[in-house]
């Protein structure tokens, strides 16, 4: 039998941390899946914090223990006021302890998340690899016929956009996004300190953007530095010993002296959202379906709420001989998706424009809100567990099928 006569039950397509773990989940799920995704050197050594539904569904995936000894735990995150401003907010420091946790998350390398996702995908007998590139993908009314780079054609019930922000599977699927530059961008880079971070993540709030301090394992913190586009422009290009000076200056040396390792990176902040999460046999996750500034952790933790979502409605589609593809599948996603990502987008925004704004009256009401955040033992514990995961959309331990299918045994495309 040929690709062409293959019909998957879904395939994915891009091979990101959220696609990865988008086809890895759906597979287990007993779905016969394709994933179409380039397999290529993950050189960025940026890093993403976990947070602890996260981390769960990850151990789900067979992945955490992959990964779980290169990872360091966060265990108490604090948020310190350094706008030189006359109103100033208080420090708030929040610890995983007062909430009954052993670690807020853990913060890893994405090039070591990746390489734990890929070697599980290898390990699933119903998951076929397709080191390729989507070129085509049409939505039809029984099926989404897609074509390669190098020609391979294949179809699926369903298509799960897991390609970018530039996503053509949300464009196949006659979905439009809208997009606000925010005028900031975010510098990111790694480095090694003298003293010892005490698993404590510290985020100076400054008055172009957040600068955050994460723990790396041993004397090592990851650094997202957000700011205006010409200071970040400045920051990057910096010699290594310049740029070392000016991180240990913006840490106030908490972490002693400061050494800047091997590679950074620059982009510019935008907020992205589509106007549906699924549309015409196509569903979005990962940055397809929400970019946000990389402040509160939530980017790529959306993503893997995004996956568990798809692979849950999937999963209780085939089981009950239902098109996982069909309008009713879709409306499922679309709503469960959409106010986790939309709350946390407005949260993000909010949250941004407060530290931003010159206004007297705004300065007194973050000031006074965090205030209340740092005192009130109830409130902030409250806040604690929502930036975890949303109370309302916490996802369940997913059902897994006993029998993987094989490839082989796809049904034939008619039609």
């Amino acid at each position: 039998m040929n690709d062409e006569s293959i019909l998957y039950d879904i395939a994915v397509v891009g091979g990101g941390p959220a696609g990865l773990s988008a086809a890895i989940a759906i597979a287990q799920t007993g779905a016969n899946t394709a994933l179409i995704a380039r397999r290529t050197p993950y050189a960025d050594n940026r890093t993403t914090a976990l947070l602890g539904s996260s981390v769960d569904f990850l151990d789900q995936l067979a992945v955490w223990a992959r990964c779980r000894a290169k990872a360091a735990a966060l265990k108490s995150m604090r948020l310190v006021a350094d706008t030189g401003r006359l109103i100033r907010a208080p420090e708030v420091r929040f610890s995983c302890e007062e909430i009954g946790l052993e670690a807020f998350g853990y913060n890893i390398e994405n090039r070591l998340l990746v390489a734990g996702l890929e070697e599980r995908a290898a390990e699933l007998a119903n998951l076929t690899r397709l080191d390729d590139e989507a070129q085509t993908i049409t939505p039809e009314d029984a099926k989404v016929s897609i074509r390669t780079a190098t020609g391979t054609a294949l179809a699926a019930r369903l298509v799960v956009g897991a390609d970018g922000r530039h996503s053509l599977c949300r464009q196949a699927a006659g979905i439009d996004a809208t997009s606000r530059d925010l005028k900031q961008s975010a510098v990111t880079f790694n480095i090694r300190h003298s003293r010892p971070h005490r698993h404590i993540s510290t985020e100076f709030h400054t008055t172009q953007g957040p600068c955050v301090f994460v723990p790396l394992p041993g004397e090592r913190s990851s650094v997202v530095w957000v700011t205006s586009p010409g200071e970040a422009e400045r920051l990057i290009g910096l010699g290594d010993a310049d740029l070392s000076e000016a991180a240990e200056r913006q840490s106030h040396s908490i972490l002693g002296r400061a050494t800047v390792e091997a590679g950074r990176h620059l982009f510019a902040l935008a907020i992205e959202r589509p106007g549906l999460f699924a549309k015409n046999r196509v569903v979005l996750v990962g940055e397809a379906a929400h970019v946000v500034p990389p402040m509160g952790a939530q980017g790529l933790n959306l993503g893997l709420r995004d996956a568990v979502d798809i692979a849950d409605i999937a999963r209780a589609a085939i089981s009950a001989s239902e098109d996982p593809g069909a309008a009713p599948a879709l409306r499922r996603y679309d709503f469960r998706r959409r106010a986790d990502v939309l709350s946390r987008t407005f949260a993000i925004d909010l949250a941004n424009r407060s530290l931003l704004s010159d206004l007297l009256p705004m300065q007194s009401l973050r000031a006074a809100g965090l205030h209340l955040l740092g005192s009130f033992g109830p409130l902030r514990r409250l806040a604690m567990r929502e930036g975890l995961a949303p109370s309302w959309s916490r996802p369940s331990r997913l059902e897994l099928s006993s029998e993987v299918r094989r490839p082989d045994q796809a049904g034939e495309i008619r039609g």
